[in-house]
């Protein structure tokens, strides 16, 4: 058994960078478009959730983070989706031998609300990973306004895995 923990964090677009007030815009995060009036500054999608379990999957078989395998230098991961790199982790998981157990994740932020989209969240992430959705589970939180969640500056997200060897 490996136990691994992820965190990410990813500022909002300042009101002035953000579409124009007829545009619609969004985050995503769990692989899920939520409308909010500011995008989430990022190289790829900016999914705070999948970074961040991607890093506990990866830090599980010290394999370091998700910036070392896909650099936000290399163009190829402009605007990815990062369910993309959340399968190809999964890949380098199963090719050591190793399936995940379970994940627990915890999102960080004043708004927006998630508990709506949880459940496809959870969906989306137990597909990825190849698990039921009894294995995968997300909750929110707020910091009841403290700190640059609490501003509605950014939003963070926390992840923690079991791997087990399957061989």
């Amino acid at each position: 058994m490996r136990i691994g923990q992820g965190y990410d964090v990813h500022a909002f677009a300042s009101v002035e960078s953000s579409p124009s007030s007829g545009d619609c815009s969004h985050i995503v995060i769990g692989g899920v478009s939520i409308p909010y009036k500011v995008p989430l500054l990022a190289h790829s999608d900016g999914d705070v959730l999948v970074h961040a379990l991607a890093d506990a999957l990866l830090g599980a078989l010290a394999l370091g983070d998700i910036g070392q395998h896909f650099p936000d230098t290399d163009s190829d991961y402009r605007n990815v989706d990062s369910r993309q790199l959340l399968r190809q982790v999964m890949t380098l998981v199963a090719d050591r031998g190793y399936c995940l157990v379970n994940a627990d994740m915890t999102i960080v932020a004043q708004r927006p609300k998630m508990a709506e989209y949880i459940p496809a969240m959870r969906e989306h992430i137990a597909s990825d990973a190849a698990v039921g959705l009894a294995d995968v589970s997300i909750k929110a939180t707020t910091t009841e306004k403290l700190g640059f969640t609490g501003r509605e500056e950014g939003i963070a997200c926390y992840a923690v895995v079991l791997l087990s060897q399957t061989s």
